[in-house]
């Protein structure tokens, strides 16, 4: 816990995070997570809001890689997370001499693993200052600045010119894109002709049933607080990629397929009891609440710390239960090829 009050002691001050969850709920969330189509038509703001809260939170019990993975028995989180990135590299065959974007890169975990595993060097696109002062500062600490390359820019609207890049990818950050379509046709624009582009979606599976409340109820948390403006079917996804243009050349659920072992959504229950898998558990989590509502009385942390860790532990929950339930899948995986 003193690694966090420390990380919030030193990046927000004042009444800024109370301000910011406050303006957050009163605009996207309220008693029925209503407010869906204004974080399309007010995406930016949506987004930035989201990710001024959340991030220091998410590197606290996460990492530096905001994402999910499925885990073989024996096999540390950490290295869950690393092998879903080297299995993106892996597809989209990179490496050295290849110059490839990474759309919505946070503070650059898989960036920075990715550039190192393959070679090739990495452009993050990413619209949060905080995250990008982050990923620049890690990225220097590691020795990798000479591989990575950070823009401050809507994915939506990348400032880089027509054919730009050799390969494109996305872990987990198109689910924030508030148009399927304009967010692939760009991608499409900045790929060169012939080259491909992969991707880790959210979706709501065959198994979702909008008629279901305790599913509709999930899928609701998750989009209030998972900062989603929606969240597709697979044939959403598909049917976006070929209306721009793109050969899709694979599309798959790795969750439904993943071998028997620990399931991707494991660590928001609590698995191994490691300070990594504890932090992330829902014991961990309300601990984490409560200990922060402690702390904001005693002026340790800024005013608003445990209302973001409450809004964190609902879509911890939700996403254990879509998860269990099989109606929701985080890595809805898609390779689609920009043709000559």
């Amino acid at each position: 816990m003193s690694k966090l009050t420390d990380i919030l002691k030193d990046a927000k001050s004042g009444d800024r995070v109370a301000t910011g969850i406050q303006d957050y709920d009163r605009r996207y969330g309220g008693a029925e997570r209503g407010g869906l189509d204004e974080r399309k038509t007010d995406y930016l703001n949506f987004e930035k809001s989201y990710y001024d809260l959340v991030t220091d939170f998410f590197e606290y019990g996460w990492g530096q890689s905001f994402h999910f993975a499925p885990r073989v028995e024996g096999e540390s989180f950490a290295a869950s997370l690393a092998r879903h990135e080297h299995y993106m590299a892996h597809r989209l065959n990179l490496g050295p001499g290849m110059v490839v974007v990474d759309l919505g890169c946070g503070v650059g975990g898989p960036l920075r693993e990715i550039a190192r595993f393959s070679g090739a060097k990495i452009v993050g696109v990413n619209i949060n200052e905080y995250q990008l002062k982050r990923a620049v500062e890690l990225t220097e600490a590691e020795h990798l600045s000479h591989l990575a390359e950070y823009l401050n820019c809507d994915f939506m609207q990348v400032d880089a010119q027509e054919g730009s890049f050799d390969a494109a990818y996305n872990i987990e950050a198109h689910c924030h894109a508030p148009d399927k379509v304009d967010a692939y046709g760009e991608v499409f624009r900045l790929l060169k002709p012939g080259g491909c582009f992969a991707s880790y979606e959210y979706c709501m599976t065959d198994r979702f049933d909008a008629e279901n409340p305790e599913h509709q109820r999930h899928k609701v948390d998750l989009e209030y607080a998972g900062a989603l403006p929606g969240i597709p079917r697979p044939h959403e996804v598909d049917d976006a990629l070929r209306q721009v243009g793109f050969e899709l050349l694979e599309a798959r659920d790795l969750a439904a397929e993943a071998p028997p072992g620990i399931p991707w959504y494991q660590p928001l229950v609590g698995s191994g009891l490691t300070l990594a898998s504890f932090r992330a558990s829902a014991v961990g989590r309300r601990l984490t609440h409560g200990s922060l509502w402690l702390l904001e009385r005693l002026k340790l942390v800024p005013r608003g710390s445990s209302r973001v860790a409450a809004m964190l532990n609902v879509a911890g929950g939700a996403f254990a239960e879509a998860g269990r339930l099989g109606i929701f899948t985080p890595m809805y995986f898609i390779l689609a090829r920009k043709p000559d």
